[in-house]
């Protein structure tokens, strides 16, 4: 009697065990099922990779010329590399000094100017900890610069008198090599550091002088003027040496190029 009481009571607990297997994996089964109609019902959103940035040029306005101003768009193509397009104006500091105690500046003024740029960036993997476009890139680029600028020179001094008219087409095509680092906060905000962008550049200038001055009158407003526009318009001296200034003349040369600037940008 006594073993079959033993008997019993182990096939007591063992059909109990069973029993509670049996429920633990039914709820377990039923738990996850719940879970995975939930999901298709109720999915996750998904984040939404953001390939496009439009920025504008901080730099240009704030240390050359309210003139020069570019819109830029940035399109990421893989996680590390991205093309980038930049278009707008181009300007330099006005002529606002005199060229001398003798030579004014008339309010006659005339000014055109243009920009376009590309370049194409890799972020690097192993120094970023994101992909593009944060972190730190490199890769060439190419720009390309108009100015027409037309001015009228008063001349009141002891050795001649009138009005010159004095105009200026620089064409500057430039290639180069960049390295930069983008931040992006929150998600949206970008802030682009060119940080150094040497390159070669090929410079053209064309210039257009009318002027009654008599020749000795044409060489010394010529001497003053070369010394003042090598001061004040980038890349002049590059194309016209001392001396050789003409009242009509197309220049060229190839020299050193660079390229740096702050962009912020928003992206979508």
């Amino acid at each position: 009697m006594k073993s079959k009481f033993i008997v019993q009571n182990l096939l007591v607990a063992f059909l109990s065990l069973v029993f509670l297997n049996v429920f633990a994996q039914e709820k377990t089964i039923t738990d996850t099922v719940s879970i995975s109609v939930n999901q298709l019902l109720n999915p996750e959103p998904v984040k939404k990779l953001k390939r496009n940035t439009i920025s504008v040029n901080i730099t240009n306005p704030s240390l050359v010329s309210t003139k020069f101003l570019t819109v830029g768009y940035e399109r990421i193509l893989t996680s590390n590399q991205s093309f980038m397009v930049q278009m707008g104006s181009f300007s330099i500091p006005r002529f606002t000094e005199s060229i001398s105690d003798s030579l004014e500046l008339n309010t006659d003024y005339k000014d055109k100017g243009f920009h376009a740029s590309v370049d194409y960036r890799f972020y690097l993997k192993k120094e970023n900890k994101y992909g593009a476009p944060r972190g730190i890139y490199i890769g060439p680029y190419y720009a390309y610069n108009y100015l027409n600028r037309e001015v009228d020179w008063f001349l009141d001094g002891t050795n001649f008198n009138g009005t010159v008219n004095t105009n200026f087409k620089l064409n500057i095509h430039a290639i180069g090599f960049q390295i930069g680092y983008q931040f992006v906060f929150w998600d949206r905000v970008s802030l682009d550091l060119t940080a150094a962008g040497p390159g070669l550049g090929v410079y053209n200038l064309k210039t257009e002088i009318n002027t009654t001055l008599s020749p000795d009158e044409e060489s010394e407003f010529f001497d003053k003027l070369y010394e003042y526009l090598e001061e004040h318009l980038p890349g002049y001296d590059k194309v016209i040496d001392a001396g050789e200034f003409k009242r009509t003349g197309n220049f060229n040369t190839v020299d050193v190029a660079y390229r740096y600037g702050f962009r912020l940008g928003y992206r979508f």
